[in-house]
């Protein structure tokens, strides 16, 4: 285990860097928000590279970043209008993504800084404890995520919370994928493929309709691979609103176990990304809202394209669709989820 001093919250808060090393993979991690700053992992040739979009500073991760490598909570992807029902009382969240509520309001789980339970050269567990009412939310939730690389060229994230007071929770990592390399420009090169046959519609504001629709027919459907640029221009509605991918896809197979969920090819590099996980939905973000005024440690800016987000979670919006799978915790139980990212040359 490797930990360095990264930097100072605005709060005067301490943050430290962990490396976790098993043979050629290398992953970085800080604990302001349980941040992923790096993945290295080895091209066709045996040359190392960051494949993750990241920031310089604990600055950029409190003020402008676009949730690089967090982990996004209590509630990932959205709520609609910051609002919802649970046991017949209403909660109402922070807007921060206007009409609604995104990945837990402006002070959610990615910007708060997270405790130390357990470290050693191949894994980092991180907790905290989010009081009840944090960002509107009800109930005082403990929460633990745990890094780990199991095997060669395998990164594991286990998710683990229980909560005091019914609540909703919705846990996700969020990096930004460019298996090129950080820095080196769009994926739309990127062989996608996602183990799904449907997905849900959203609306204007990209909230789910409540519907899952077949991907058959559309510009989503990724069950056979395809380069993430061939269908990401067509003036389908879903693309057209999202300006690009941003959708959840229903995944294969049983919620619950561990399952393949989508994988990731570089022609350029060789790198290949399969994603297993035992959550029900993996939303796809193709960097939309990259806009060229950040700048990452390669020293380039972040256009639009130039990551890929492969977010294993909860549906979107779940608490107000009775008809996704529910997304409440209670007294008593105990939230579990295991995502994997295995690297590989092909």
């Amino acid at each position: 285990m490797i930990d360095e001093r990264f930097g100072t919250t605005a709060e005067g808060e301490a943050v430290t860097r962990y490396t976790l090393i098993r043979e050629a993979l290398r992953v970085r991690i800080i604990d302001y928000g349980a941040i992923v700053t790096a993945i290295e992992v080895p091209d066709r040739q045996g040359r190392s590279a960051n494949v993750v979009l990241a920031l310089d500073t604990v600055e950029g991760y409190e003020t402008v970043s676009p949730h690089f490598g967090a982990i996004a909570g209590r509630y990932a992807n959205r709520i609609a209008r910051g609002c919802f029902t649970l046991d017949g009382r209403t909660y109402r969240l922070p807007i921060n993504e206007p009409p609604n509520t995104m990945h837990g309001g402006p002070a959610g789980f990615a910007k708060r800084l997270w405790q130390v339970a357990a470290a050693d050269e191949t894994r980092l567990a991180l907790t905290r404890r989010s009081p009840d009412g944090e960002e509107g939310f009800p109930g005082t939730l403990d929460v633990e995520v745990s890094y780990s690389l199991p095997e060669s060229g395998t990164l594991r994230i286990d998710y683990r919370a229980a909560t005091d007071r019914p609540t909703v929770l919705n846990l996700t990592n969020h990096s930004y994928f460019n298996l090129a390399g950080e820095g080196s420009g769009d994926v739309m090169d990127h062989e996608v493929q996602i183990f799904a046959e449907g997905y849900a519609p959203t609306d204007a504001t990209q909230i789910p309709t409540g519907t899952i629709a077949p991907v058959a027919g559309t510009p989503l459907d990724f069950r056979e691979p395809a380069r993430l640029g061939v269908r990401i221009r067509q003036g389908h509605p879903q693309i057209v609103t999202a300006k690009g991918y941003d959708h959840a896809f229903a995944l294969d197979g049983p919620a619950g176990t561990l399952r393949p969920a989508a994988s990731c090819r570089c022609p350029a590099s060789g790198r290949r990304l399969d994603i297993a996980t035992t959550q029900p939905a993996l939303q796809l973000y193709s960097g939309n809202n990259l806009d060229g005024t950040l700048v990452g440690p390669s020293g380039r800016t972040y256009r639009s394209g130039d990551g890929v987000c492969f977010e294993t979670q909860g549906f979107p919006d779940a608490p107000n669709h009775p008809g996704f799978p529910s997304t409440v915790l209670r007294p008593g139980e105990v939230f579990t989820s295991t995502t994997t990212y295995r690297f590989s040359v092909a």
